[in-house]
């Protein structure tokens, strides 16, 4: 998807292509629209350096019930090794 925004609207925002990538991929981070793997790669950067964006910014990380519960399956095999 190629998107074009006309520079007037972005007019005295001193916004780069690589910011404006990067706060697209964290408001659909956000809305629960992406994972953080997949926001990483709209940002163009390691899940690592996502990560750290997230917490400089203060958006906490998604983390349900349901990965909690893999996460427990996890150590469990682990700990049976």
């Amino acid at each position: 998807m190629l998107i074009a925004i006309h520079d007037d609207a972005l007019r005295g925002l001193d916004l780069t292509e690589d910011q404006a990538r990067l706060d697209l991929a964290l408001g659909l981070f956000i809305d629960q629209r992406v994972t953080l793997g997949r926001g990483a790669e709209i940002a163009r950067m390691s899940q690592a350096e996502f990560l750290k964006e997230l917490g400089q910014r203060g958006i906490p990380v998604h983390y349900d019930v349901e990965d909690f519960r893999a996460d427990l399956r996890t150590l469990e095999s682990l700990k049976s090794k």
